[in-house]
């Protein structure tokens, strides 16, 4: 299997995984957080819904600058609602899987950067960009995960069953 291919699949079975996720987190609750040093739960919950996009960033584009010298750079998409976080999960990954379709695993050997204020902090190869995406996700993921627990929402079944949704 060519790593276009794996990685599509990989997309594939782990999208779904996120949806169920994203549809239990509560509205009304962005700024919500378990402690003062963690991530309020809007900004959690956008950055699961908008990861897989970062495939597409990571193919397309040859660097990412976080703050950009001549100004804002990216800015994410609404999901103050349920129905935006998810639609927002659903662009992003259509954007990735269209994008490692139409590439090759020659290009995904190329080097990518991820820049600060025009400063290289990261350089690799493409290919461990996108494997290192898929990790960052699951850890954000499992997160989330936490954060519907705190808020009484139920916690869908991930890599098996949760205690909401039955045991073996």
């Amino acid at each position: 299997m060519v790593l276009t291919e794996f990685f599509a699949a990989q997309l594939e079975r782990e999208a779904p995984l996120s949806r169920q996720a994203l549809a239990r987190v509560p509205e009304g609750r962005p700024d919500w957080k378990p402690h003062e040093k963690s991530m309020p739960l809007g900004y959690l919950s956008q950055l699961v819904a908008t990861m897989p996009g970062w495939i597409a960033m990571t193919v397309l584009q040859d660097e990412l600058d976080l703050n950009p010298p001549a100004g804002p750079g990216y800015r994410p998409p609404a999901t103050g609602t349920t129905a935006l976080l998810l639609q927002a999960h659903d662009e992003s990954v259509a954007r990735g899987l269209q994008a490692l379709r139409a590439t090759t695993d020659a290009h995904l050997a190329t080097p990518w950067k991820l820049l600060v204020g025009g400063r290289v902090v990261m350089e690799k190869p493409r290919h461990e960009v996108i494997a290192d995406t898929f990790t960052h996700l699951a850890h954000h993921r499992g997160q989330l995960t936490v954060y519907l627990r705190l808020n009484g929402a139920p916690v869908p079944p991930i890599y098996g069953p949760s205690a909401d949704e039955g045991r073996f």
